[in-house]
């Protein structure tokens, strides 16, 4: 992977340690995102969880694991980003409460069907809070790297109670894009459509990241 070819090169300033499951695949999501776009993650996502046959606990284990990482992000930019608006510290603080509550609620359905919560990973994020415009492009990514993850796992999802509740959270995520979007003069909503790569374009770009 060349970084002439990276559509969102902010998203490999993102470092995610860890050796489960949940930490390979965020990371090849997030790989797929910089190669072909924050939104292109949608196939491999879908393709990935196919193959390993998880159920609803797995797939709503990588869901709290991206949450870890936004929840973390916002975290650490509500302290240390400068130059924000009092508008956009409060926007800030905002998104960082919601992924909160997303983090409290995936951990309680996931220890409701009797399953155990994946560990938090360690996360860095190198350069991302060095100004005002760099968070602002880093959280935008990260964003519409969220919405396509969950776009791509709700058709593995077996359970009705947890498909409704991913998709409460994918709707509250493509949101905070949109409100992102604004604070960087962009438009909310560019798209009619999420566009997405060929699914063997994404999977060639992600598989150095998915081996143990």
């Amino acid at each position: 992977m060349t970084s002439s070819r990276l559509v969102a090169p902010e998203l490999t300033t993102i470092e995610v340690q860890g050796l489960t499951r949940e930490a390979f695949l965020l990371r090849a999501t997030l790989a797929a995102g910089a190669t072909y776009g924050a939104l292109s993650a949608t196939p491999y996502i879908t393709n990935a969880l196919a193959q390993e046959g998880g159920g609803d606990v797995d797939i709503l284990n990588f869901a709290l694991t991206l949450e870890y990482l936004e929840a973390a992000f916002y975290t650490m930019a509500v302290k240390q980003v400068k130059g924000l608006s009092a508008d956009e510290a409060k926007l800030a603080k905002k998104l960082r409460d919601d992924e909160d509550a997303h983090v409290d609620e995936l951990t309680a359905t996931i220890k409701k069907l009797g399953g155990k919560p994946a560990a938090k990973p360690k996360v860095a994020f190198a350069g991302a809070f060095a100004s005002r415009a760099a968070f602002l492009k880093t959280s935008n990514a990260l964003e519409d790297t969220g919405v396509s993850a969950y776009n791509g796992a709700a058709p593995s999802i077996k359970s009705v109670e947890v498909l409704a509740a991913a998709g409460s959270i994918v709707q509250i995520e493509a949101r905070h894009a949109a409100l992102i979007r604004l604070a960087r003069g962009k438009s909310p909503a560019p798209l009619a459509f999420d566009k997405a790569s060929m699914m063997d374009e994404v999977l060639k770009a992600v598989q150095p990241f998915i081996k143990a």
